[in-house]
């Protein structure tokens, strides 16, 4: 058996494995190989490896020190599907971002001060600088507070994320299409890409309420076929080529709000329902919610393009998450989000695998 140093973290509403580069090969194919086994991918329960049987839980993340000159740690996100034996590393994910920071702490990547350790991330898969306030007082990581976060139980120390330059995040433009709407398959939609690639459709236009739970969404087939049709036309037009098998861009399904917030959604991974929602996702609804004629602004009945200091409360089904908006210049591209999250270490380790699956 081979074994490799593995920490197992909840990063937000995620968890998964953190893994140093180092101690993975750098050849894609053989990285890729042992990650499906480190995670037992193909089989729905991932009974043969340490993945959760669910695309929020079969995550990885692969930290090094930075070779970007304003960044302390690259964090090299790759989502492990659950069923197939196939690894994405094309988007980003901002729960296990939240973890990001305390990891490399800890692994000596970079140095501890006291009360708060500030540590830049750069996001490999989107290029990307995020802004991680790690508690360490006494120069330690401490992962006990009192910060609450929807979608995981109990209380824990906040990591304050601040994504600096997240629009256009894989596509190189806040609206990859050129356009504040487009119509696919008869149904408006809202392309979008800041922080995550994602289509916003308003439930109602797929005879949803958009308060479904994710279980009822997840059982009816044609709507989740309606909805992949959807999303791979919105892949063609936003540059992306075909998407049958990337989990980006990610549909959303928006509604009005029903308990005090801005707005409420069904955020897909893109195949199920998020039990919650992405970090990533939040900040692109919540920067769509300032452009006026987007899907996300008429559902609020916000007519004017905003540009100023803003705080949205997006509902999902586990809850609400506050994402604060912040703009320096006068354009929608130019906006700065941060969230509040949580993260906790689990188990550290080594993680153990056959020698012939490596080969």
């Amino acid at each position: 058996m081979r074994k490799i140093p593995c920490v197992l973290m909840r990063g937000g509403t995620s968890k998964g494995a953190f893994i140093l580069a180092k101690d993975l090969p750098e050849n894609i194919e053989e990285r890729n190989e042992i990650l499906l086994s480190i995670m037992g991918a193909g089989h729905e329960l991932e009974i043969d490896g340490i993945g959760g049987g669910s695309p929020q839980t079969s995550k990885v993340a692969i930290i090094s020190p930075s070779s970007h000159p304003d960044a302390d740690v690259d964090y090299l996100f790759a989502q492990v599907m659950v069923q197939q034996r196939q690894v994405d590393t094309t988007p980003n994910c901002g729960n296990m971002l939240c973890a990001v920071g305390p990891f490399a702490i800890e692994q000596g990547l970079i140095p501890a001060t006291d009360p708060v350790t500030q540590v830049r991330i750069r996001n490999v898969n989107t290029n990307t600088l995020v802004d991680a306030e790690v508690q360490t007082p006494d120069g330690i990581v401490t992962y006990d507070g009192d910060t609450t976060i929807d979608g995981v139980p109990g209380h824990a120390a906040p990591v304050a994320l601040t994504f600096l330059n997240a629009c256009g995040a894989k596509t190189g433009h806040l609206l990859p299409t050129g356009n504040i709407t487009d119509m696919f398959q008869g149904v408006e939609t809202t392309c979008i890409d800041m922080a995550m690639p994602m289509v916003l459709i308003a439930a109602s236009s797929l005879g949803k309420t958009g308060q479904e739970t994710p279980q009822q969404l997840d059982k009816d087939k044609a709507f989740l076929q309606r909805l992949e049709r959807i999303r791979l036309a919105a892949g063609l037009a936003i540059g992306l080529g075909d998407v049958s098998e990337k989990v980006i861009p990610k549909p959303v399904l928006l509604a009005e709000a029903c308990h005090g917030g801005t707005l409420s959604t069904r955020y897909f991974m893109p195949h199920h329902c998020h039990k919650a929602l992405a970090v990533t996702g939040s900040i692109g609804i919540a920067t769509a919610t300032t452009l006026a004629g987007s899907v996300a602004a008429k559902i609020i009945n916000q007519d004017k393009t905003v540009r100023f200091l803003r705080q949205i409360v997006i509902e999902h089904p586990s809850g609400k998450i506050e994402v604060n908006l912040f703009n320096d210049g006068d354009k929608p591209e130019t906006i700065r989000a941060s969230v509040v999250r949580t993260a906790r270490k689990l188990l550290s380790g080594n993680v153990y695998i056959p020698e012939c699956e490596t080969k």
